[in-house]
């Protein structure tokens, strides 16, 4: 025979959504580890990608007084061709950058979810993030891919968890807009910070480089 608690809950619809979420982090506290280890790893990996743009930055710096010394020299060749690699560390650097602030933004995410418990409208978005990101640093820093491939299954597991414990779908985690903007937001962060750290190539050397990769063109 069911209790006079029991017949009052289910008259009333049962325990609200604030509820559920305060259920699921008391009973079952692998939910909250695995997101504290997830914000540890993404905080590792912001300070690593700065240091390793850090060093980028410094192979830029002695390529850029390598033009400077090739233009003075009247050596145009030799600018153009410091010029290339530059375009190409730059290029780098941009893809890292983005990396990082987006990871910014993520373990911004998973600490609010930590406090708060809002699992579903706060960890989908940081998911999907997640999955761009090591797609996006795959070709430059392969380990860090791996590490973000292991933290997008963990924040999905969580996802898919707590979807079923609050009866809540998780529905296409990948695809959200929330987690477009963030994306694009971290490409235009990334592009100011370029814009302030990296200082233009003189427009001789931009000249040259470019006639120098341009495609030849002509009849055949």
């Amino acid at each position: 025979m069911s209790s006079l608690p029991d017949f009052e809950k289910r008259w009333a619809g049962g325990p609200s959504v604030g509820e559920k979420f305060k259920d699921l982090f008391k009973k079952k506290e692998p939910i909250k580890q695995k997101l504290v280890m997830a914000s540890y790893k993404v905080r590792s990996m912001v300070s690593r990608l700065e240091v390793f743009i850090e060093r980028l930055r410094e192979r830029d710096r002695t390529l850029f007084e390598r033009v400077v010394d090739a233009l003075t020299q009247g050596d145009e060749i030799r600018a153009a061709m410091y010029a290339n690699e530059i375009a190409e560390i730059r290029k780098m650097v941009k893809q890292l950058t983005i990396t990082q602030v987006a990871l910014e933004q993520v373990a911004l995410r998973l600490d609010t979810v930590i406090t708060m418990g809002d699992v579903m409208a706060g960890l989908i978005p940081a998911v999907g993030v997640v999955k761009e990101l090591k797609n996006v640093i795959k070709g430059i820093m392969p380990e860090m891919s791996l590490e973000l491939s292991e933290v997008e299954e963990g924040l999905r597991d969580v996802v898919i968890s707590a979807g079923e414990a609050l009866g809540m779908p998780a529905g296409d985690i990948y695809t959200t807009p929330e987690a477009r903007k963030i994306l694009e937001e971290a490409k235009v962060v990334a592009e100011q910070r370029m814009k302030e750290k990296f200082p233009e190539l003189p427009s001789l050397v931009t000249s040259a480089t470019q006639k120098a990769t341009a495609p030849a063109t002509g009849t055949a």
